[in-house]
């Protein structure tokens, strides 16, 4: 079948994925230059809109707080590995963004003086770490939904012109350069190329790997894999982040928010079993403290009626709150469980959630190369980004900070970069990568279903590479994704159309998946310590003296090229991690 012609456009910056990141960016760099937002989805259904709890700022609106404060907790929840001026940037700007967020219309609960609310959240504390602070910034439970709608509304104002259902199949890196993308059009089945000075991945995580995940289908990590297979290097992919509340088997997130009001998180025994763990911040200790408890709970027996989860009580708040102030969280359980939140409990086990590694960046969401130096012209922000504010493990309401602050620094930087930059050449035959995986996937060769072959990666990252890990259960895993990445290449979609092929776009998602799989799990083989949300049995410590750097990992034929880089740390020391 001949292949149908590739359309071209020309614009100054073009930004891949339509989430907060993305539009932040976009909304930025379009007060000095034309841009284009390239989406697979429909901006609004961007999986920032699933982000519930809260955005963490130290407004100090209800209690006295400090940005020195939330840099403090930040560093201390990741574990130490966080980039202490990129977190330091994060902690200040934050204050700052939230305040231009409400200006923008967004509407946050307000309190009784008509100031911005705020509640409690995992790891969040006052003077450094003496108790539990009211630090995030809220709308209900559908924060994340509030700042994709506000972004977007001003986006279109702006006149940034969007592409959406176009989906990204390549990115043009040449001579150190990047000078645009190849994006396939789902309604059209045409490959588009994207000519621009300046490209900014916006693409979210990866969560898709594990069969049990709060990340929506379309988090497959196709901005991570394909920088990847151009030669950028990957930071920091061991560390992957279950949270606590997951509702069972479905993994659904039940918002670290319902804890911040009040729930809490009991045993068969019905005991409050955090008082084990984390003494002074119990059910609010960070993510990673809470998913391991939870497992812990499970081993000893203490699972509700010897299952693998445990429950999540809200039964003794007032009604009311949690219908004003939990709304989308009731109507979950009650849709998806048949339960009633204020009179029965939600069972809950941890889900994957979230990537702290992905493509290393510096504070203006500069690309790093494998030196360390920028790859000119091409920029990342959110979850597919590595700027190394989160470490080893993240904190609740972190991401939707990451997100609006780097995009926003990210957009800004191209804002600057766009006046001075000529348009770069594009390379010799720019959409031939794009245009040969198509063509392979879409060729008849009697290979295996898609479907199976997921499956079989999502057993085994959910087997051996989640909460708790170990040397043989990292290997069997590594040869398992090694064969299946074998198996892979033999794949073959029925569907050999080009127009809204779904299960064309599957088997790309797939190889994406695939790919971030291999790269995590070699990482994770490879840390023979525990930090954060990376957990190893046989290695249980956490040692600084060999592990405290950031992991940077390459494709060296059919293995993984490790190297490594120092944290940087200004202000904070390691110290025991007690809570």
């Amino acid at each position: 079948m001949t292949p149908p012609p590739v359309l071209r456009h020309q614009f100054d910056a073009v930004i891949v994925g339509a989430g907060g990141a993305g539009l932040m960016a976009a909304l930025e760099a379009s007060k000095r230059c034309r841009v284009a937002v390239v989406s697979k989805l429909y901006p609004t259904r961007s999986h920032t809109g699933t982000a519930q709890g809260g955005i963490g700022a130290a407004l100090g609106n209800l209690e006295p707080d400090r940005w020195e404060w939330h840099m403090f907790d930040t560093v201390k929840g990741g574990d130490y590995l966080c980039d202490q001026d990129a977190v330091e940037v994060m902690c200040q700007e934050a204050i700052e963004v939230v305040y231009e967020l409400e200006h923008m219309g967004l509407p946050f609960n307000r309190t009784a003086e008509g100031t911005i609310d705020q509640r409690r959240f995992g790891g969040h504390t006052t003077e450094f770490g003496k108790a539990p602070i009211r630090r995030a910034c809220y709308a209900a439970d559908r924060t994340g939904h509030m700042i994709l709608q506000t972004l977007y509304q001003q986006c279109i104002k702006q006149g940034v012109v969007f592409f959406d259902e176009f989906r990204l199949l390549d990115v043009l890196i040449h001579e150190g350069r990047c000078s645009g993308i190849v994006a396939w059009c789902l309604a059209t089945g045409e490959l588009h190329l994207f000519h621009a000075k300046a490209v900014l991945l916006a693409t979210g995580g990866f969560g898709r790997m594990y069969k049990v995940t709060s990340n929506a289908h379309t988090l497959t990590g196709d901005g991570c894999a394909i920088v990847f297979r151009r030669g950028v290097p990957l930071e920091d992919m061991e560390f992957f982040q279950f949270h606590p509340t997951g509702i069972y088997k479905l993994g659904i997130l039940i918002t670290e928010g319902a804890r911040g009001e009040g729930g809490i998180l009991r045993n068969d025994r019905g005991e409050r079993f955090m008082e084990r763990y984390a003494p002074t911040l119990l059910d609010l200790a960070p993510r990673d403290m809470v998913s391991r408890a939870i497992y812990r709970e499970i081993r000893a027996g203490r699972g509700i009626q010897g299952r693998d989860y445990v429950h999540l009580d809200l039964t003794h708040l007032e009604a009311g709150l949690v219908e004003r102030k939990l709304p989308d969280i009731a109507d979950f359980v009650r849709t998806y469980l048949g339960l009633d939140p204020v009179r029965e409990l939600i069972p809950v086990q941890p889900t994957a959630h979230y990537a702290m590694g992905g493509i290393p960046t510096d504070a203006q969401a500069q690309v790093l190369d494998a030196h360390q130096a920028p790859v000119r012209g091409l920029y990342a922000a959110g979850e597919c980004a590595c700027v190394s504010v989160h470490g080893a493990n993240r904190l609740g309401t972190n991401s939707l900070v990451d997100i609006v602050v780097f995009g926003r620094r990210g957009g800004r930087h191209i804002a600057q970069y766009i006046p001075q930059a000529d348009l770069p050449p594009l390379p010799p035959e720019a959409t031939r990568r794009a245009q040969e995986e198509l063509d392979r996937l879409t060729t008849p060769r009697g290979g295996e279903a898609i479907a199976r072959l997921r499956d079989e990666l999502q057993e085994i990252m959910m087997r051996h590479v989640s909460v708790y890990r170990e040397e043989a259960g990292l290997k069997e895993a590594l040869a398992g994704i090694a064969t299946l990445r074998s198996r892979y290449r033999a794949v073959e979609v029925q569907d050999r159309s080009r127009r809204f092929n779904t299960e064309l776009e599957e088997a790309l998602e797939l190889g994406y998946l695939l790919d971030l799989a291999w790269v995590t799990t070699a990482a994770a083989l490879a840390r023979t310590e525990s930090r954060g949300a990376h957990s190893r049995e046989d290695h249980p410590a956490r040692d600084d003296a060999g592990w405290l750097r950031h992991s940077l990992a390459v494709a060296t034929g059919e293995t993984v090229g490790l190297t490594y880089k120092p944290v940087t740390i200004t202000r904070f020391q390691p110290q025991e991690r007690k809570y």
